[in-house]
């Protein structure tokens, strides 16, 4: 907790992070803070001004930038509260970034282009087109190593101007910058010009967990990693879905993905054996139809399970030259396929009327139109209209 004074307020709009709609409030400028704004990879903090939330903190030149969602009276002093355990989770990760980062340089020359805090894991960027299985187990190892050994980290400050500033490592200054500069040192490991939050000694980091590397833009390499509380989340998380699974496929963690090979080679069989038994249905529906005494100009089917070879198979076995077809698969009460089949110029002319009432799209060709539908339950008023077409029809050609 911090105790200062609001210097300014005004009216202002935030747009979420995962978008939508702006949120109406105010942005605060406060004599000093403790809440750090997004820079430098790290997210900003979250925490309270008295009781009001601070919702996102920037960087304005010199400023912070507090958005809340109520007004604060400028003079007013107020008690700021930090958010800890966000706070703590991100100088985790950005103090474990900067010791990856270094480690990695010192035993394989790759360079770190710019990295990401996430909200699950944290991804490094390096400069290289490959890293292998064997290079992320040996530098996972030596980070753990330097954790274990609990090196101190320590900030200092230097003139922008000081010539030591050329020797710390640093992917270059903002341009608004003024000041001095702010460097972060992990002692005998890594000097680096950083405006992050970060722990004092690397012990507070707990343990580190490369999880792998994933192709980056050309010629680079994300490096992707958890630490301190991260770790031990992931694990709690694994463990929960390990159980579960134990339950569902009644044997051990270590049976597991057998298990699961076995389910997939019997659902494959299942669903071969379904597509088989589904087309047998559909020659035998096709054939029934024609075996009546006086087949009919319409035909209309819908079964709930089924897909577009179904629906074109009964097709194929009547025949659409003089018959028209109304064919639909899927649930009744929610959306499904559709298809239209017949004379060419009737199924040209109906097919688009029939997607529309069916609340969907689609397309034809050679007297098919089929596409999806949206509302299933339509299936009646499309039935409706094909039977006054039909009817028409024979009322212009009673002979036929």
């Amino acid at each position: 907790q911090f105790t200062t004074r609001v210097v300014s307020c005004r009216a202002a709009e935030l747009r979420p992070e995962g978008g939508g709609e702006p949120v109406s409030g105010f942005q605060v400028v406060l004599e000093d803070t403790i809440l750090f704004p997004e820079g430098g990879g790290q997210p900003d903090d979250r925490g309270l001004i008295g009781d009001v939330p601070v919702l996102r903190v920037t960087r304005r030149g010199p400023e912070a930038v507090h958005f809340v969602p109520a007004a604060l009276e400028p003079g007013a002093e107020v008690l700021l509260s930090l958010d800890w355990e966000r706070r703590f989770d991100h100088m985790q990760q950005h103090s474990g970034q900067h010791l990856i980062s270094a480690i990695a340089e010192q035993m394989f020359g790759f360079k770190t282009t710019s990295w990401e805090l996430g909200r699950q894991r944290s991804v490094i960027e390096l400069d290289t087109p490959l890293v292998t299985a064997e290079q992320v187990e040996a530098l996972e190892k030596s980070v753990n190593e330097k954790i274990r050994d609990r090196v101190p980290v320590t900030v200092r400050e230097l003139a922008a101007d000081d010539p030591e500033v050329e020797t710390v490592r640093t992917r270059g200054l903002p341009d608004d910058h003024v000041g001095p500069v702010r460097v972060v040192d992990i002692k005998g490991i890594d000097s680096n010009l950083c405006c992050g939050t970060h722990v004092s000694n690397l012990s507070d980091l707990q343990v580190i967990k490369l999880l792998g590397v994933e192709k980056g833009k050309k010629n680079k390499t994300n490096l992707v990693f958890l630490a301190g509380n991260r770790v031990l989340k992931s694990i709690e998380q694994s463990h929960s879905t390990e159980k579960a699974l134990t339950s569902l496929l009644k044997n051990g963690p270590g049976e597991h993905v057998e298990a699961v090979k076995r389910l997939q080679s019997s659902v494959k069989l299942l669903q071969k054996n379904n597509l088989n038994l589904l087309r047998d249905i559909a020659v035998l529906i096709a054939r029934d139809f024609k075996n009546k005494p006086s087949p009919k100009q319409l035909f209309v089917l819908h079964r709930k399970e089924g897909d577009s070879e179904f629906m074109n198979i009964i097709a194929n076995e009547i025949g659409t030259e003089e018959t028209l077809l109304f064919l639909t698969v899927g649930d009744e009460k929610e959306a499904g396929l559709f298809l239209l089949a017949g004379p060419v110029e009737p199924v040209e002319n109906l097919g688009p009327r029939v997607a529309e009432l069916l609340g969907g799209k689609g397309a034809g060709k050679r007297g098919r139109f089929q596409g999806k539908a949206a509302k299933m339950s339509r299936r009646g008023e499309v039935q409706a209209l094909l039977q006054e077409f039909v009817s028409h029809q024979k009322n212009q050609n009673p002979g036929a």
